[in-house]
């Protein structure tokens, strides 16, 4: 669609765990817009790194991303380790997550 409607119209944004990739995405209309990897260890999942690309940035996106990816953990009941510096400022942001940390002491993380 083209013309001033096509503007106004809400992106379509879809988060999905890619596990042989061992990343969550999100696309924005069907394009790959960022991702969060992580690697699967004993105690849990460690979150390594969060990247939205330029053209996405200042979406929302990094947050829909990780909140989405810290869901999955807690449905599975799985621990986290917030190595990522996203990841870990997240967290802080939304202390209702902490529970899903691995090892909080260790982390830091602020009050």
């Amino acid at each position: 669609m083209s013309g001033p409607d096509a503007a106004s119209e809400t992106p379509r944004v879809v988060v999905a765990d890619n596990p042989s990739l061992s990343r969550f995405e999100i696309s924005v209309d069907g394009s790959l817009a960022g991702q969060a990897t992580y690697r699967d260890v004993r105690s849990g999942r460690a979150f390594d790194h969060t990247e939205v690309a330029v053209e996405y940035e200042g979406m929302g996106l990094a947050s829909t991303l990780i909140r989405f990816a810290l869901d999955e953990a807690r449905t599975a009941g799985r621990k986290v380790l917030p190595f990522c510096p996203f990841v870990r400022a997240f967290i802080e942001r939304h202390p209702d997550y902490l529970d899903l940390v691995e090892q909080p002491r260790r982390f830091r993380l602020s009050p």
